[in-house]
């Protein structure tokens, strides 16, 4: 699976229903009608896009969005929700952390005074997609099966490019400042 297959599942997912858990479902299942090689393609994929967004800038827009509670967890799973959000979205924040300022459920969170559980943009669920289906698939591991192929997965965030100050309001501003502009009060 290239990177184009890897996208077409997940919009595909994204078309088919907003709730995260149903898209978790959805992509388990279809997943599980492929060959393991495949679902291990899947999962490089996945990694390989995460990377993507695994930046500084990335990480200073998710902390100001999240009030400032985003951590090394929160931001990696922030960038598993943004890999759900589908290919056009992704693409866009991937070459510019402000664009999430267009994006209707990042409005929807500035505009509430208050976020449920369920509200917060993270989407831990995703990284364990292509395990499950692989064990659906084969009974085994799927790591044994990237191991094999010399391909390792990162469970963990290390963020390149240019460093940021996360708590200065005047680089928060003057690096994402549409973003600024819907949650710099809350700063």
């Amino acid at each position: 699976m290239d990177a184009g297959g890897f996208w077409k599942l997940v919009d595909h997912a994204v078309e088919k229903t907003a709730d995260l858990d149903e898209r978790r479902a959805w992509l388990s299942g279809r997943l599980a009608l492929l060959p393991v090689g495949e679902i291990a393609d899947f999962a490089v994929r996945l990694d390989e896009q995460r990377r993507r967004v695994d930046t500084w800038a990335h990480w200073q827009a998710a902390t100001l969005i999240c009030g400032g509670l985003c951590g090394m967890d929160s931001f990696f799973y922030f960038q598993a929700w943004l890999i759900g959000q589908g290919r056009e979205v992704f693409e866009s924040v991937a070459l510019s952390p402000d664009a999430l300022a267009a994006h209707p459920q990042v409005r929807r969170l500035a505009a509430l005074d208050a976020w449920s559980d369920d509200d917060w943009p993270d989407w831990e669920a995703l990284y364990r997609v292509p395990d499950a289906a692989f064990e659906a698939v084969s009974g085994g591991e799927l790591d044994d099966l990237l191991d094999s192929r010399g391909q390792v997965r990162a469970f963990d965030v290390s963020p390149g490019g240019e460093d940021v100050n996360m708590e200065d309001p005047a680089d928060i501003a003057r690096r994402i400042p549409r973003l600024w502009e819907l949650f710099g009060k809350a700063v």
